[in-house]
């Protein structure tokens, strides 16, 4: 909270002075345009303090901005454990939409196979009724045979009419065809926003964790410079050199882009004495 504390004052007066040096910019812009400066021979003296000023509103805008994304960094990692949880659940809903999707896609496919199947089947089956009774027909005139002729021209006849209402059902068949085609294509859509806000949130949270580690990582590197510091003054209080230290450089993560490098060994052995190390 004290961290918070002194970030926001220091931005308040860094704003305040920022004001102040906008309304000193704005005075001097005007005052190249007054004749006196210009009769007088000030124009130089002018532009350098503008000149002044702004190189400092540009310094003071960049330490705001890095103040600013050092509170949002503590904002964030105050509520990550709820943002999180959030993330997660609504990861495993649209999820659970995702399957349910897939399950309603894997039923309309099916479905519409065997619309299909059975369209093509009653049509074909209807087509050979009537070719079937047609040859009938013919053979009962080839053999002169006039009940046979008079049978499968009845068979012809119905055949006919079966295979016009195949095909009227047919007509039908194809609507439904294609209205299912049509559902599956709206299925598919939701199935891909699914998948789309899934992964969409599925990044927010893998952001959040990664700058939840950043401050892990932190942590357990201030830690290893508090042993190492121990490590450090317990060389030079024997009389041995800490070479294998000399090496080291531990970035740390997040908004500060430095390292933990000897030095901060060096000044951390300095708070330990005797009994530290003896406590280790």
């Amino acid at each position: 909270m004290n961290d918070i504390q002194n970030l926001n004052d220091k931005r308040t007066s860094l704003a305040n002075e920022m004001e102040t040096l906008q309304t000193e910019a704005l005075a001097l812009e005007v005052a190249l345009e007054s004749p006196d400066v210009i009769e007088n021979e000030k124009e130089s003296g002018v532009r350098t303090e503008l000149s002044d000023r702004k190189l400092r509103l540009d310094a003071i805008a960049y330490q705001i901005s890095v103040i600013d994304q050092k509170l949002h960094h503590i904002a964030t990692l105050e509520g990550q454990d709820i943002q999180m949880a959030g993330y997660i659940a609504d990861m495993e809903n649209w999820k659970t939409d995702e399957q349910d999707l897939r399950i309603k896609r894997q039923s309309l496919s099916d479905r519409l196979e065997q619309v299909r199947k059975q369209t093509q089947e009653d049509m074909a089956d209807a087509r050979q009724a009537e070719t079937d009774a047609a040859s009938a027909y013919a053979r009962a005139v080839a053999w002169g045979d006039i009940e046979g002729e008079e049978t499968a021209n009845k068979e012809a006849q119905k055949a006919a009419k079966n295979l016009s209402a195949a095909t009227e059902i047919h007509r039908r068949q194809l609507l439904i065809i294609t209205a299912l085609e049509q559902e599956l294509v709206t299925v598919d859509e939701h199935i891909k926003e699914a998948v789309d806000e899934h992964r969409k949130i599925e990044r927010t949270a893998l952001n959040l964790a990664y700058t939840a580690l950043q401050e892990k990582w932190n942590e357990s590197a201030k830690q290893m410079i508090e042993v190492g510091g121990k490590l450090y003054a317990a060389a030079c209080m024997i009389n041995h050199d800490p070479v294998s230290l000399l090496k080291l450089d531990i970035p740390e993560q997040g908004g500060e882009y430095s390292s933990w490098k000897m030095r901060n060994l060096a000044d951390c052995a300095r708070k330990h004495g005797v009994w530290d190390i003896l406590a280790r």
